[in-house]
């Protein structure tokens, strides 16, 4: 067990140390203050969607669908402090809904708990909360009234049913040059993450990369 710790801290170092050097040879210091810790990867690859999506300039808001404590959304606020910020979430754990369509495919159990979070404690990570518009309840019925188009969307509901859901509402709205991150593409636990995506890209003809974070990301870009 000893030896497991140490060599994925190694790998975690390795990890931190390349892509740091990446960021040394843009020209560009690190935007965030990122622990050396299994998201290291998905944070530092968000840093450069995020400069490409400042430097086309592009329009739109962004979004998370799938928030649950904020720890990856607080990245998105203090990325875009001029954008409006949706944040779609039960607070209150999965939907039975979701859960049925996930034990009926094999995709997964569905019983993990994401009910111990709240939206005063999400608000509380946000640098710009003026920017935060809370979309509380079950996605997408939670969508309701929305007419914005997007520039960066992060799709973390983990289950099959709100991830496909998820992209076939962004993507048609997502500004030309815009990224759509979807996380637990190579969580075993949640298989239901991989056939969303490959179900939606096969469909329409996406393109799609994943990347080495924890559980695995895949970056889509239109």
């Amino acid at each position: 067990m000893v030896k497991k710790i140490i060599g994925l801290m190694s790998l975690l170092m390795q990890k931190k140390v390349a892509f740091d050097h990446i960021l040394l040879g843009l020209k560009r210091q690190r935007n965030f203050k990122v622990p050396l810790a299994t998201n290291y990867i998905r944070i530092s690859n968000f840093e450069l969607v995020v400069q490409e999506i400042k430097e086309k300039q592009l329009k739109g808001s962004v979004a998370e669908v799938g928030v649950y404590k904020g720890e990856f959304a607080k990245f998105i606020n203090r990325a875009f402090p001029e954008k409006k910020l949706y944040l779609f979430d039960t607070f209150e754990g999965f939907d039975k809904k979701d859960i049925n369509v996930e034990v009926s495919n094999n995709f997964s159990s569905g019983d993990q708990d994401f009910s111990n979070t709240s939206v005063n404690e999400v608000l509380s990570k946000m640098s710009k909360k003026e920017n935060c518009i809370i979309k509380k309840g079950y996605f997408p019925d939670s969508l309701d009234g929305l007419e914005d188009s997007f520039c960066f969307v992060s799709l973390d509901p983990d289950l099959y049913k709100p991830i496909l859901d998820g992209l076939e509402y962004f993507y048609p709205r997502l500004e030309k040059g815009g990224y759509i991150f979807v996380h637990d593409y190579n969580n075993d636990a949640y298989a239901g993450a991989k056939q969303a995506v490959r179900e939606f890209c096969e469909k329409y003809d996406v393109p799609f990369v994943p990347i080495t974070d924890s559980w695995g990301t895949v970056v889509i870009s239109k």
